[in-house]
């Protein structure tokens, strides 16, 4: 839809055809001419004749060369349809663990068992999809953390970062502290009053820079609240020494370390979640939703586009035309 933001400028149309008015009642006010004899008065009407063709044609040149300038002075500009904006709720960092552990094939899906990062994938995907209205950043982390995407409204960009995700990428080992520290860094300085982390790992802190429990301490201090996952089965079947003949009970979590986690999460007045398949860890990140809701109005804006230049680039054409031929006949004279 086409709208005008000055449409007064349209009451100035008629002001050539009140000036050419004025100019003519100026004209016949003057004294007549006298004419000699009758044959030099016919030649003069014939001229005079064409002449008046010529005046009218480039006077109509002038008006639509002065519409057209109204036209773009009035700025007419397109308007789209409403589009709803990201609305600005919370600021929502994921720490995913990527180290070697992470490819154990524990977690059940439909009788079968996968590793546990592609359960991850899957579920934190759904999780972030349906966090239209926050912004979400992504930290990876093994060995070493690293920022795979900033705070953004761009929820499938950080999906595609995520799937997208080798494990053990990052280093065999697990520098919980640093992700943390990582995630607060880019939290802090947010003016949002909710600020969240979910931090989701299957093993210890073992390596780094900064403590979990430290880091857990910056968390507080700038109100980033915490929630930590632990992902993992309590028990896998192994086979024996027999091979097939007996099988061999051993806990794959075992190095999973749920007391400093549980004390990461109460320091920044968080929870901790334990994850030991699928439905656990789709069951966490549905509760929390429910502890983070979203809560803020959409909100919407109709896109516009400016088309001034369109009758003012037509205008300026005109009139060079317009001064071209006035050239040529003033030499053709």
């Amino acid at each position: 839809m086409i709208e005008w933001l000055w449409p007064a400028m349209f009451a100035l149309s008629p002001l050539p055809l009140f000036l050419r008015w004025w100019w003519s009642t100026r004209e016949r006010s003057q004294a007549a001419l006298t004419v000699p004899t009758l044959l030099a008065f016919s030649e003069i009407t014939e001229e005079s004749g064409i002449q008046q063709k010529v005046h009218r044609l480039r006077f109509a040149m002038l008006w639509i060369i002065w519409l057209l300038l109204l036209v773009a002075a009035a700025r007419p500009q397109w308007t789209g349809e409403p589009v709803t904006l990201p609305t600005t709720g919370r600021d929502l960092m994921l720490a995913v663990d990527i180290s070697g552990s992470m490819a154990t094939e524990d977690m059940a899906v439909n009788g079968d068992y996968i590793d546990r990062l592609t359960v991850v994938k899957a579920v934190v995907s759904q999780f972030v999809e349906a966090r239209r209205g926050d912004r979400i950043g992504l930290v990876l982390f093994g060995t070493n953390a690293y920022l795979q995407a900033p705070l953004t409204f761009d929820l499938t960009s950080v999906n595609r970062l995520l799937t997208e995700a080798p494990v053990g990428i990052a280093g065999g080992k697990t520098a919980i502290g640093d992700a943390i520290g990582l995630a607060v860094k880019r939290l802090r300085l947010r003016p949002q009053e909710d600020k969240i982390l979910i931090l989701l790992t299957d093993g210890a802190n073992n390596v780094g820079e900064v403590e979990p429990e430290k880091a857990a301490e910056l968390a507080a201090f700038d109100k980033i609240k915490i929630y930590t996952i632990g992902v993992g089965a309590d028990e896998m079947r192994m086979p024996g020494l027999l091979g097939g003949l007996s099988r061999r009970i051993t806990n794959p979590s075992a190095d999973l370390d749920e007391d400093t986690l549980t004390s990461v999460a109460a320091t920044t007045g968080g929870r901790y979640f334990r994850a030991r398949d699928t439905q656990g860890l789709l069951e966490i990140y549905s509760l929390i939703d429910q502890l983070e809701p979203i809560d803020q109005d959409p909100e919407t804006y109709r896109p516009t586009q400016a088309l001034y230049y369109w009758p003012l680039g037509a205008s300026l054409f005109l009139f060079g035309l317009f001064l071209l031929a006035d050239l040529r006949g003033r030499h053709a004279a």
